[in-house]
C-alpha cells in the first residue's frame, strides 16, 4: 500500500519513457516521492546518498550497465529494496532470469498505461508481477543454473568490477573509476575468477555473457 512516505526511483536512459513512467506512478501513488536516474552511475549515487527506497523501476540496458549486471549489483548491495525490471526485451528467458536474479517483477515496455498501473500497484503491495502470458515452466538449463549460482556469490564491488571487465577496461582504469588501488582490483579479479570457476579475465566475461545472453555487453579484456 502506498503512503505519503513512499519513495520510488525510475532508472531508464530514455527521458520520454521516464516521464511516462513518472505519470503512471503518480496516478497510483500521487503522494509518493519519485526520483529519476538516467544512468546506472546516477542510480548508485542516488542510493548511496539515501538507500531507503520502496521500489526501483530498472531498465536492463542503460549507460553504466547492461543485461542483468545492474540487477545483480542492486540485489547484492540493497537486498531489502524491491526491484522491478522494465524492459523492451521481454522474451520468456529474459523474464525468467530477471526473477532468478531477484527481481520482484517484470514489466514489458510495450504494455499500456493501465497494465503498468496494475503491475506497479501489485508490486507495491508486496506481490510479484510478470506478464500474464509468460511461460515460466520450461526446464532450466543446468549449465545456466550453475553459472547463475556462482554469479550471485559475488560481492557488490566484485559485480561492479566484472561489469567494467566486460566493458574492456584495464585494472588501472577500473581502480581509477572506483577510487581504489590497482592491487585491490587485482584481488577482486582473482576472487571473481575463483568464484566463477574460470582461469582468465576473458573466461569470466564469457561466463557473464552466457548467463545474460544478448543482454550483457561483452568486450574482450586486453589484460591476461
Amino acid at each position: 500500500m502506498t503512503t505519503a512516505l513512499t519513495r520510488l526511483v525510475i532508472a531508464d536512459d530514455h527521458p520520454l519513457f521516464r516521464d511516462a513512467l513518472r505519470q503512471t506512478v503518480s496516478s497510483v501513488a500521487p503522494a509518493a516521492k519519485i526520483e529519476e536516474a538516467g544512468s546506472f552511475d546516477d542510480l548508485t549515487a542516488l542510493l548511496e546518498q539515501d538507500g531507503d527506497v520502496d521500489l526501483i523501476l530498472l531498465d536492463l540496458t542503460m549507460p553504466g550497465t547492461s543485461g542483468f549486471s545492474g540487477l545483480i549489483y542492486l540485489r547484492a548491495q540493497y537486498p531489502a529494496v524491491p526491484v522491478v525490471v522494465v524492459s523492451a526485451s521481454d522474451d520468456g528467458a529474459t523474464i525468467r532470469r530477471s526473477l532468478d536474479f531477484g527481481a520482484s517483477g517484470f514489466i514489458p515496455k510495450r504494455f499500456g498505461v493501465e497494465t503498468l498501473r496494475d503491475a506497479i500497484l501489485k508490486v507495491l503491495d508486496g506481490n510479484v508481477w510478470v506478464p500474464p502470458d509468460t511461460d515460466l515452466s520450461a526446464a532450466a538449463d543446468p549449465e545456466m543454473t550453475r553459472l547463475r549460482d556462482r554469479l550471485v556469490t559475488l560481492t557488490p564491488q566484485q559485480v561492479r568490477v566484472l561489469m567494467m571487465l566486460s566493458e574492456g577496461l584495464l585494472n588501472k582504469q577500473i581502480a581509477y573509476e572506483l577510487g581504489v588501488s590497482e592491487a585491490t582490483i587485482k584481488a577482486h579479479v582473482s576472487a571473481i575468477l575463483q568464484k566463477l570457476g574460470v582461469e582468465s579475465r576473458t573466461q569470466a566475461v564469457i561466463a557473464a555473457a552466457k548467463i545474460a545472453g544478448s543482454q550483457w555487453r561483452q568486450t574482450t579484456p586486453m589484460e591476461p
